[in-house]
């Protein structure tokens, strides 16, 4: 069945010197009752591209509150990575913009709002973007090869993770020397972040692995305190459409209980108290949570304010041109909400953060891939 188009809209934003039309939700078809705690929708758009017109927003994150003074970002700013270069190569992104939102109540952000934060000397930023109190950044990157006579690579390599202070400046770079901790960061979740201390848990799409990393935080880096593999066995590997599949969004709950979107297996699973557990346990993909019609490959997965979960189709497994790009909203339970169009065709949804600041001006973040923008939920 075909959504009915309740609302849209053509909208031109400055990108690279480019007009870019951006904007396209089309809400909304839920086969259930409206939920009394359902969470979406509400926009404003703005561009991502930077100056070096790198393209294809992956990763999306808010700056919280409590993060220090005194550099580029402040809290309530918005930082989008971007996975592929100017020729829309794969995994040869190097950028990380912020967007610094006004009190505006225009739908759409004013031309050039979108300013560089970052320069990565690594390739490929992906959808692993998560911002400490204790004012760091930490990105994941997941490179291609080496571009040969104008012509993309399409093969995915290991990555790393990169710790950056408020001022743009890279303070560590984290290497997996062993594998499966951080070999291939392609998404990642903070939790329990006291601001001296946090918990960073991992998606690897070549290894198909969870990690989660135990961190201090202190005033001039962050250092791995303990590491463990807390899940695996995810499919995983390149794919010709996609680049590479593998598990991506993670969302911990209160009570400790990770979920991850597993994109190839078009299903996202619960591993049971993932924030407290110390291997040797068991370690396997967990419990199917959620796995149902709606799901056309999940990639970035998050807590809504309400309680539900929120995931991203990216439109690689079992894709719908009837339902492209689509945010599906579900309960923990395993119960469809419903589900919101992102872009009119498929393969623009991939990154998206909740703010959880209730004085902020944007709760919601969604990057469309096809248009190389950022959509923010206004309060």
């Amino acid at each position: 069945m075909t959504h009915p188009k309740a609302r849209t809209c053509g909208v031109y934003a400055a990108a690279y010197s480019m007009l870019v039309t951006a904007c396209a939700w089309l809400p909304l078809a839920a086969t259930h009752a409206v939920a009394a705690n359902q969470f979406l929708p509400g926009y404003r758009v703005s561009s991502t591209v930077p100056s070096n017109g790198d393209l294809n927003p992956y990763g999306v994150a808010f700056v919280p509150s409590g993060f220090p003074n005194g550099g580029k970002i402040s809290p309530g700013d918005v930082l989008v990575s971007n996975f592929n270069d100017m020729n829309n190569c794969q995994g040869q992104g190097t950028t990380i913009i912020q967007y610094t939102p006004s009190n505006s109540n225009d739908s759409v952000a004013s031309p050039n709002t979108a300013t560089q934060f970052f320069a990565s000397p690594q390739l490929g930023l992906s959808t692993a973007l998560g911002v400490l109190k204790g004012g760091f950044v930490i990105v994941g990157n997941v490179p291609s090869g080496t571009e040969v006579g104008g012509m993309c690579s399409a093969v995915p390599s290991r990555g790393t993770l990169q710790v950056i202070d408020r001022h743009g400046t890279v303070v560590n770079t984290l290497t997996d020397s062993v594998g499966g901790f951080y070999d291939s960061p392609w998404d990642l979740t903070i939790a329990n972040d006291n601001g001296t201390t946090a918990q960073l848990f991992v998606s690897n799409v070549l290894t198909g692995t969870v990690a989660r990393l135990d961190l201090a935080v202190g005033r001039s880096n962050v250092t791995v305190q303990h590491q463990y593999i807390i899940a695996n066995g995810y499919i995983h590997g390149p794919n010709k459409a996609a680049f590479v599949l593998g598990p991506t969004g993670l969302a911990l709950d209160q009570s400790g209980n990770l979920f991850v979107a597993s994109t190839a297996d078009n299903a996202i699973y619960k591993v049971s108290n993932a924030s407290k557990v110390v291997p040797p346990v068991p370690v396997n993909k967990g419990t199917v949570a959620f796995s149902d019609g709606h799901l056309r490959g999940p990639l970035a997965l998050v807590f809504s304010p309400t309680g539900t979960l929120l995931t991203a189709n990216g439109d690689a497994v079992d894709p719908d041109p009837a339902h492209p790009s689509e945010v599906v909203e579900f309960t923990t339970a395993g119960v469809f909400i419903r589900e919101l169009n992102i872009e009119a065709t498929e393969g623009g949804a991939f990154g998206l953060a909740i703010n959880t600041n209730t004085n902020a001006i944007f709760d919601f973040a969604a990057v469309d891939d096809i248009t190389n923008s950022i959509v923010l939920r206004g309060r």
